[in-house]
This record gives structure tokens, C-alpha cells and sequence, in this order.
């Protein structure tokens, strides 16, 4: 009887975004070219890969929000897919198909597989969260003596301004001050004065 029949295993867990999905297959008819494909979703609407064959040429593609790769290896077909994330947790199907010669043939729908992709550890980016810290650090220290440096070397600038305006004011003014106003302008302050009373008698 020409008549495909495949079996899956029922759930695949995947810690570490690699996965590798084996569909065994049977088939007893005289097909030379066949042409395997891995579908998601329970109405298998997305294909995601598939690999082709023949007695000599064997070729492969992905699609693109997959990185994914088949290949045919006797009474298998096995899946690889890598870079997965958590959002493509879902079930799984392989089709098989006898393209060449007719009758066209392929095996009615498995149970499947589910791939469950666990989520990335989060703890990975604690290291991360350091360097930025030791940065910030190094940076804040180096401002600091910076502005240490110029607000002395401002202060010292300052005093020494001040010194030499004090210095500039001790040389100011040197004009001498005029003595108080006096009554007899024709004779200094010290010079004695007559007593006419001597001379009337």
C-alpha cells in the first residue's frame, strides 16, 4: 500500500534556544522524490522549514522569522532550529510527501510535538548592570578632583589679588594734609608772640 505514516514525539523543552525535532516516518511505495516540512500552530498554517530529496540532490530553506534547518537521514527526517525564543512555544507538525512518481502521496496529520521555549535568564545581564557603576564612579571621582583643583587654584588666585590691592593702597593719597586754619597766616604756630603792654608805661 502507498501510504506514509510519521511519528513524533509528544513534547520537546528547550532551555537553551536549540531544538531538534526527529519525525520517523514509514513508507513502502516506490516514490524517488520526496519533500519534508515542519509546520506550527494546530492548523499547521505556518510553514517553517523544509528539506527535499531525491536519490542525489538534497536541498533545504528556512523561514525567515525562523533559523531553522532539515535534512534526511533514512527512515527520518530530523529538524534543527536555533535562536528560539519564547514566543514561538507552540505545537509542531511534519508533513511527508512523495512528489515523484505519481500518485502524489503524503501522510495524514500526526499528534505532533509542542515546543516549549523557556524564557532567557535574566540574571545574565547582572555582570552588564556593573560596568556602567564602576564607570559612573570613575567618572564622579575624576569630576571631583577636577573641580577640587580649580576651586583651589581660584582661592589662590583670589588672595593673591587681594594682597596686591592692599599693597596698590598703601601708595595712595600721599598728598600731606594741610595743617588747621590759622587766625595769624604771616607767622608759623610755634612763633612767640610780643607782649606790647611793656612799652605804653
Amino acid at each position: 500500500e502507498n501510504k506514509i505514516l510519521v511519528a513524533q514525539h509528544p513534547l520537546l523543552i528547550v532551555a537553551n534556544q536549540t531544538a531538534t525535532l526527529v519525525c520517523n516516518y514509514t513508507y513502502n511505495g516506490t516514490g524517488k522524490e520526496f519533500r519534508a516540512s515542519l509546520h506550527k500552530g494546530t492548523d499547521s498554517s505556518v510553514e517553517v522549514c523544509f528539506t527535499s530529496w531525491n536519490t542525489t540532490i538534497i536541498s533545504s530553506n528556512s523561514a525567515k522569522e525562523f533559523n531553522c534547518q532539515g535534512h534526511h537521514d533514512k527512515d527520518k527526517v530530523i529538524f534543527n532550529l536555533w535562536n528560539m525564543n519564547a514566543n514561538q512555544t507552540d505545537i509542531y507538525f511534519c508533513k511527508i510527501e512523495v512528489m515523484y512518481p505519481p500518485p502524489y502521496v503524503y501522510n495524514e496529520k500526526s499528534n505532533g510535538t509542542v515546543i516549549h521555549v523557556k524564557e532567557t535568564p535574566t540574571q545574565i545581564q547582572e555582570p552588564q548592570s556593573t560596568i556602567p557603576l564602576w564607570i559612573l564612579a570613575t567618572v564622579t571621582g575624576i569630576l571631583a578632583l577636577y573641580s577640587t583643583l580649580i576651586t583651589a587654584v581660584f582661592i589662590n588666585y583670589w588672595q593673591k589679588s587681594k594682597k596686591h590691592m592692599y599693597h596698590q593702597s598703601d601708595y595712595m593719597n600721599m598728598t600731606p594734609r594741610h595743617p588747621p586754619y590759622q587766625k595769624n597766616k604771616g607767622y608759623p604756630s610755634y612763633a612767640p608772640t610780643r607782649d606790647y603792654t611793656a612799652y605804653r608805661s
